[in-house]
């Protein structure tokens, strides 16, 4: 039986879900996964019995419960210091955690008007205004940690790190609804799209049957 049981929500859809799980892949670890599908009449209380936020994703690990992903990532980067989840250099380390926790925080119009949906590609949607400010930060971000940390690899940071697992959920994004990037933030995209784990979680959510209509 596996030390650590990580319950999310459909692959195609729980962007929260992704970032903890891929942070779980690259670190080598073993688990359980239990996948609840999401908005069904039966999701909150399936939730309930493992979250008392009745959300995803919910880490399990012994006798401790944790059911926020960006708490998950952070306790899997203290307990397992190995796999090496932040960069090593503390000014290197204080950028991710920054530009982490500005994407747990923000880009709400981002997260309402381009949802994730792995299957799906829509590239003649065009984009509001206010969602353009958000691809613009999210952008600058991507491209001042490429040209000040990400000299040992093609990640932001060079390596993969919990920043990466943040901002994967909006590469699907960009890749879903065909979103126009510079040289430089194409070629992280392509990294990040092109890691064994992202294709692994890209494969089962293609499997899934249900369908969230409002995506």
């Amino acid at each position: 039986m596996a030390a650590f049981t990580l319950i999310i929500g459909n692959k195609n859809y729980s962007s929260w879900s992704l970032r903890s799980w891929l942070v779980m892949k690259q670190a080598g670890l073993e688990f359980e996964e239990i996948r609840i599908p999401l908005d069904r009449p039966e999701t909150r209380d399936r939730l309930l019995h493992y979250s008392p936020s009745g959300r995803v994703p919910v880490l399990q690990h012994g006798e401790l419960t944790i059911w926020e992903s960006l708490a998950i990532c952070e306790y899997l980067a203290e307990l397992v210091p190995a796999a090496q989840l932040y960069p090593a250099a503390p000014d290197a380390r204080a950028i991710a955690r920054a530009v982490s926790c500005e994407m747990h925080a923000g880009f709400a119009k981002l997260r309402t008007h381009l949802p994730m949906d792995c299957r799906a590609r829509h590239t003649d949607l065009g984009v509001a205004p206010d969602v353009q400010a958000d691809i613009d930060r999210v952008t600058a971000i991507w491209r001042e940690c490429r040209q000040r940390f990400g000299g040992s690899g093609d990640l932001l940071f060079g390596d993969f790190s919990i920043a990466d697992a943040m901002y994967a959920p909006v590469v699907s994004r960009f890749i879903t609804y065909g979103v126009t990037l510079d040289p430089v933030c194409q070629a992280y995209t392509d990294a990040l799209w092109a890691l064994p784990a992202m294709q692994d979680w890209l494969t089962a959510a293609a499997a899934e049957v249900e369908s969230i209509p409002h995506h």
